[in-house]
């Protein structure tokens, strides 16, 4: 599989240029580095500053965290839930995040409603209790952690417990530097014929480099034009604690050893392109650190890769990277093994020229394209994870079980989103779009669900004014004419078509003949009656399975009182005879289905062969409806048993694998209704545990274990993708859930022990 498949927006969170600091560059080189492998791909950052800065961010830059606030991290965690980032990549290092031991950066990782990529910059052996338990928390939060060497894997396996499939080796990213001459570098610093050692780095006592000047008077006795670059402003933590005590004091060092006039300090930080310049113009690469727990080192990944020969103390990325003669390891805190190993570099050109090489080549795996293709895997690993991992699903009847009442009917977002005219058909997150206007199918469910509201004697104002709205939208929707159904209407109020989808036209036959067969305002029942006799003429034309389904049950509602309509029961019979002839044609063992593709409201086929047999008395029919709802519900089953819908994008065509994604409101929905219409028909308590499972999908019960309904509106989610819920509250996806919802109440309207409150 394409591992940049599903993946669209990453979120990236760290320090950030103009910040000097390690952490930053590595931050920024990787978000380009990903926008050069995906130009497709959205990766917004959210940055950390320390406290007392002010930096003027570039546009990539979304969101600021003051380092020390801990409430700042819970508004990023909500400002990245709100952005529909796919996957968030942490930078982690302690000292870099607030709290103790860094640990606010929980307070973010804890509310992330998305899969986490830890990338962790430094691996403690040891840590302390503070820093125990804020690593643990961050291990915990994150789906997949990276680290860069082999030991820093290790250390996770055998310090922290972490299991080998939570565990990614990618290597620190490095510029693509050339394999060239270092004189070809040389003159751009005034060096040019002479031997160039170089440091680079933000400045601070931990990096040795006191010992490398120590080295420095006896490499000079052998080679007296020798330079030392030492390249890098102080690190501003330095400065702020003890200013340019530390430079002074290594520039004080350089004069009592008499060797000034080799070294070259270059107080400042330098971006990419001087950088490496100055890395070209590098014989040897001095790395003299004196902590050997430092698990990362950009700057000998830097080096190393561009080719440099190293000699390095063996801290623990040293030790892994200069291995087998790839570099020269020298002991800690030692002057003249640090000077015999550059002596012998530059002695022996055969044996320097032969680690470039190696260094080199081993580097080609470390360039930034190839390391942002690695972290596009990981991505997808951590995403599929986060997806099969879920939340933990609660005992099943624990939600819907005798004692525990079902949702509240909330009507807020149904108001919101009908206006004089209808009900709008898409929303902005919670607000009506009216660019899209409305449509017939829309307000035939909307005039569906308060007929079923009546009957719960869930109504109140506000559904008898959607009632009347919706009613009056169908009546104009009727072209007399074409005996047909126009569908979609925009906000200017007017039809953009002259007659709409077979499917709109048997949605509205439905919801006419719901209103005929249960509504008490009669009034109402008198017109509903009229134009439905109207719109059965277009019907014995239609060739669309679903709209041959959805009249059927159109049908059926209005046989709740006038059975006796003869032009009707023939017309049920029509209809219900092509599509077991449908079935008959094209079924077989391992595909009883009716077509060649099961698309969208699949279960209402069912539902409505099921419907007619039972009441034609026509076994075979019946059966056979039951046999395809049956063979639904059992291929739209999920993780631990959850309701998984087949997904809008590709549907399942016969032969293949059904479409994962995605979900929709509208399947769950339908398959609550058949699963209803299948326990009527039989009595089979399987049909009652399929609704429920059915229902319990809109709740959480899904792959994601994200709910679809949105209590604090009234709402539905427009879907459940790959990866989050569509935060999309359309008139389709909310009254999906409450059609639902009203069935449900239904369903136990008479039993003793339920909570029959159904508004809130």
């Amino acid at each position: 599989m394409n591992s940049s498949q599903f993946t669209t927006k990453a979120a990236i969170l760290g320090d950030y240029p103009p910040r000097k600091c390690g952490i930053a560059t590595f931050t920024r080189d990787l978000r380009d580095a990903l926008n050069v492998n995906r130009p497709d791909w959205d990766c917004p950052v959210v940055t950390v500053t320390d406290p007392g800065s002010n930096y003027q961010y570039p546009p990539e830059v979304r969101f600021e965290i003051s380092e020390p606030d801990a409430a700042g991290y819970e508004r990023a965690a909500d400002f990245l839930n709100l952005s529909h980032a796919d996957v968030l990549c942490v930078q982690h290092e302690f000292g870099i995040f607030g709290g103790p031991a860094g640990g606010h950066i929980t307070n973010l990782l804890r509310r992330a409603r998305m899969p986490v990529v830890t990338t962790l910059h430094t691996v403690l052996a040891d840590p302390s209790a503070e820093q125990r338990r804020a690593f643990s928390e961050i291990i915990e939060c994150s789906g997949k952690l990276v680290v860069m060497t082999n030991h820093g894997a290790e250390m996770l396996r055998d310090i922290h417990g972490v299991s080998d499939e939570k565990i990614s080796i990618i290597p620190h990213g490095i510029p693509d530097i050339p394999f060239a001459d270092p004189n070809f570098y040389k003159d751009h610093f005034g060096v040019a014929g002479r031997p160039v050692l170089l440091t680079f780095g933000l400045l601070s006592p931990g990096k040795g480099i006191e010992y490398a000047l120590r080295a420095l008077p006896e490499i000079a006795l052998e080679h007296p034009d020798v330079v030392y670059i030492i390249l890098g402003a102080s690190h501003p933590h330095q400065v702020r604690r003890d200013g340019e005590s530390h430079r002074r004091a290594l520039e004080q060092l350089a004069r009592d050893l008499g060797v000034e006039r080799n070294v070259m300090f270059v107080n400042r930080y330098v971006e990419n392109t001087e950088l490496c310049e100055f890395i070209g113009a590098a014989d040897i690469y001095l790395t003299p650190y004196l902590n050997e727990s430092q698990s990362t080192s950009g700057t000998l990944a830097y080096c190393f890769g561009a080719g440099k020969a190293v000699v390095s103390t063996p801290y623990w990325h040293a030790a892994e990277l200069l291995s087998e003669d790839r570099g020269v390891l020298v002991p800690f805190r030692d002057a003249k093994a640090i000077a015999a190993g550059v002596l012998e570099l530059f002695s022996n050109e055969s044996r320097r020229h032969a680690m470039r090489k190696q260094a080199f080549l081993m580097g080609r795996g470390m360039v930034w394209s190839e390391v942002a293709a690695d972290y596009t895997r990981v991505f997808e690993e951590a995403r599929q994870a986060f997806q099969a991992r879920g939340r933990r699903l609660p005992p099943r009847g624990s939600v819907y079980g005798k004692t525990e009442p079902l949702p509240a009917f909330r009507f807020g977002h149904l108001n919101r989103m009908t206006d004089s005219t209808g009900i709008f058909q898409h929303a902005i997150f919670s607000i009506p779009w009216f660019e899209h206007g409305y449509c017939t199918d829309d307000n035939a469910r909307a005039l569906l669900l308060t007929v079923l509201l009546e009957e719960l004697d869930a109504r109140d104002e506000s559904i008898s004014r959607i009632q009347s709205t919706s009613a009056a939208f169908l009546h104009f929707g009727f072209s007399s004419v074409g005996g047909r159904f126009r569908n979609f209407m925009g906000f200017d109020r007017r039809w953009t078509e002259e007659h709409g989808s077979e499917d709109s036209h048997g949605r509205a036959i439905w919801a006419l003949g719901a209103v005929v067969g249960r509504t008490r305002v009669a009034g109402l029942r008198a017109w509903a009656s009229s134009l439905f006799e109207n719109t059965l003429l277009a019907v014995e034309g239609f060739t669309s399975p679903r709209a041959w389904a959805f009249t059927i049950l159109g049908l059926h509602e209005y046989f709740r009182s006038l059975h006796g309509d003869l032009h009707a029961v023939r017309l049920r019979d029509e209809l219900a005879g092509r599509l077991f002839d449908l079935f008959k044609r094209n079924a077989s063992a391992d595909w009883p289905w009716c077509e060649d593709i099961a698309a969208y409201d699949n279960p209402r086929i069912a539902q409505a062969l099921i419907l007619a047999g039972r009441f034609t008395g026509n076994e075979e029919m019946k059966n056979i409806g039951l046999s395809a709802l049956r063979w639904l519900m059992d291929k739209q089953t999920g993780i631990d048993g959850c309701f998984r819908p087949i997904g809008s994008n590709g549907f399942w065509k016969r032969g293949t694998d059904a479409a994962l994604h995605d979900q929709q409101p509208l399947e769950a929905a339908a398959a609550v209704s058949a699963c209803i219409e299948a326990l009527n028909a039989t009595g089979d308590q399987f049909w009652e545990e399929s609704a429920k499972r059915a229902f319990e999908w809109f709740l959480g019960a899904n792959d994601l274990r994200l709910p679809l309904y949105d209590p604090s509106t009234g709402g539905c989610f427009d879907g459940l993708h790959d990866n989050r819920v569509n935060q999309n509250q359309g008139a389709e996806s909310t009254l999906s859930f409450l059609l639902a919802l009203a069935e449900m109440h239904a369903l136990r309207k008479n039993s003793p022990t339920t909570d029959t409150h159904v508004l809130s």
